[in-house]
């Protein structure tokens, strides 16, 4: 299950957002001023847990280096960890785009930029 964390601004401060977690119906952060730094802490915690609990440690695979990619939208940006669907088997790449925003991207739309030596 992705999409158990979404983003929302914060009922308790006004311009503030936070983290919902839909699997426990309830917040896990709030009070982040920012919201490119809340949809990163969303990300990071899709890496860390599924719908049932904790990810399984062969379930995600951190890179020591970003990899820079392009979206098959033609989109570009950086990966730096892979994650696996338990459900489907699937992997995603958590993908950061040139503004910032952070999603999970299917493995099978990213492509590796190979930039000359």
């Amino acid at each position: 299950m992705f999409g158990r964390f979404t983003v929302r601004p914060d009922d308790t401060a006004e311009g503030q957002f936070g983290v919902w977690d839909a699997a426990v119906n309830g917040w896990r952060a709030r009070g982040i001023a920012d919201e490119l730094e809340a949809t990163g802490t969303a990300a990071e915690l899709e890496l860390q847990y599924d719908a049932h609990g904790p990810r399984p440690a062969d379930a995600v695979r951190r890179l020591e280096v970003s990899q820079r990619v392009r979206r098959a939208e033609w989109a570009e940006g950086e990966i730096d960890a892979w994650v696996r669907d338990t459900g489907t088997g699937s992997w995603y790449g958590r993908f950061r785009d040139k503004t910032g925003r952070v999603s999970l991207v299917l493995g099978n739309d990213l492509r590796p930029i190979n930039e000359p030596s």
